[in-house]
């Protein structure tokens, strides 16, 4: 297959000890195996996705975005700028979205940006790298490369809001999007085609605010999925990876569960099927293990 090259912002939560890095360590594996260049964007800054609404302003916000395009417009002319992590991409996606259709913002962000000799233009696609894999590589390409099927694993594709809404992947239903459920089909697992909570949100940021609020819808999101007889959750979003695998401890104390469920990426099932390592998976970054896949990486 072709090489096809895209300008990539990695966004904060994908850096060494943070919270999504064996997100992007297992990207980076698919990435190589399916011949996708991901140019990283020099001297990027966070999208301010969430700390931008806790008071420091629109333009600030906006502004903090639009920086990322119009350095990705600037050092890699052409490409399409892609992000890994949901809320970098719905964050970037709003951005251009709102400076192309109102050019008084436009106007003013720009106006900021020409501080550090920068102009955004916004004339090229924002995309999440599962619309890359979706449109431009495809699912049966994918089928292609598998060399360890999923074979005897049952997984609900948990799609949660931010690639749900309010843009959504194309060709999707906001209700029952399929996208992940065709991913896992296509590495040989079987999806959870009754998944309740598929789009379900759990409650994001409000894990650290509000704990108690956001662990109880992550409770039914875990329960449902057990309940449809998932061995794991998969997600595209780091913060539903974080909040469904990393609270589970503290769910069971509160209700008494004993939900152990494994909650991974996409990225992370595709590099296994590819017929990566254990580390090449990012498997070693789990806190609960994904034994099923560790057992096939193995092979």
């Amino acid at each position: 297959m072709a090489n096809k090259q895209y300008s990539f912002y990695p966004g904060c939560s994908s850096q060494k000890k943070a919270s999504s890095y064996n997100q992007f360590r297992s990207t980076t594996t698919i990435c190589q195996e399916l011949g996708i260049q991901l140019n990283e964007i020099p001297d990027w800054n966070c999208c301010s996705a969430s700390i931008g609404y806790a008071g420091g302003g629109e333009l600030p916000r906006l502004t903090l975005s639009a920086r990322n395009i119009a350095l990705s417009e600037k050092e890699h002319p052409g490409q399409d700028l892609v992000a890994t992590c949901a809320a970098c991409w719905l964050a970037t996606r709003e951005v251009q979205e709102r400076l192309n259709h109102d050019s008084q913002i436009k106007g003013e962000v720009n106006e900021a940006l020409k501080e550090a000799g920068l102009n955004c233009k916004g004339d090229k696609k924002v995309r999440h790298l599962v619309e890359v894999l979706i449109e431009d590589v495809g699912y049966e390409e994918i089928k292609k490369h598998v060399k360890k099927p999923l074979s005897g694993i049952k997984i609900a594709g948990y799609v949660g809001c931010q690639t749900n809404r309010p843009f959504g992947i194309a060709g999707e239903s906001f209700e029952n999007p399929l996208y992940l459920d065709k991913m896992i089909e296509a590495v040989g697992a079987e999806p959870v085609t009754n998944y309740q909570k598929k789009v379900s949100c759990c409650g994001g940021a409000l894990m650290f605010s509000e704990p108690e609020k956001s662990q109880a819808l992550v409770k039914d999101i875990i329960e449902a999925a057990c309940d449809a007889g998932a061995d794991m959750l998969v997600t595209p979003c780091p913060v539903c990876q974080m909040n469904t695998e990393v609270y589970q401890e503290f769910i069971n104390k509160k209700y008494g569960t004993k939900f152990n469920l494994p909650s991974v990426y996409y990225s992370t099932l595709m590099s296994v099927a590819f017929g990566k390592t254990a580390k090449e998976a990012a498997l070693d970054g789990q806190i609960i293990r994904a034994k099923k896949l560790e057992e096939i990486a193995t092979k």
